[in-house]
């Protein structure tokens, strides 16, 4: 997620400090070339801006094609950059909701240790019960150590991904803006 937070700043800099969009779309080209991977925000606007290009340059097709087509375009790749962000999200989820259950069951068995031994005794004594209560209790923070760590990521995780999402559709109404002004101004 830092990747795509540092992404979006580098990207939008770019974006916005007045370089051609025709010249922004070739240093993207440029760093494919290079083996250096394109993400985030600018994977929305290289998207967009090729298909706004492919379309403008066919004489059958009129604007409002030309405008849906690029946002259709800068869709799909929101979609799969969304994707991308949320692929670990459903196993931190997981972690989170089962192990509090996973210490549950250990703390079960380990009551069931303890009221078993006392069973097998004539008198009960807190050297009969300890063991069975010490592991019950283990078992109990074991399932703890692990939910809350997952449900903290979790929820961190996912307010950086609606951040980083919010700032992707941000990008593309005013992208789209952006190609509707130079459309019309032709």
């Amino acid at each position: 997620f830092s990747a795509a937070r540092k992404g979006v700043l580098s990207f939008e800099q770019r974006f916005w400090s007045g370089m051609d969009l025709s010249q922004l779309y070739k240093e993207g080209s440029q760093l494919q070339q290079e083996n250096l991977q394109i993400v985030g925000m600018e994977n929305i606007f290289r998207a967009g801006f090729k298909e706004f290009m492919r379309l403008r340059q066919q004489a059958s097709v009129d604007r409002e094609a030309i405008m849906e087509g690029a946002q259709r375009a800068m869709r799909v790749a929101y979609s799969r950059e969304e994707e991308k962000l949320e692929r670990h999200l459903a196993f931190l989820a997981t972690v989170g909701s089962v192990s509090p259950y996973i210490g549950l069951f250990g703390t079960v068995i380990g009551i069931m240790n303890s009221f078993l031994g006392l069973a097998s005794q004539a008198q009960a004594t807190l050297q009969v019960v300890a063991p069975g209560i010490a592991e019950a209790l283990f078992a109990t923070a074991i399932g703890l150590f692990a939910a809350i760590p997952a449900v903290v990521a979790y929820n961190r995780y996912s307010s950086t991904l609606d951040n980083v999402t919010s700032s992707y559709i941000t990008f593309s109404d005013e992208f789209s803006s952006i190609l509707h002004r130079q459309i019309h101004s032709n």
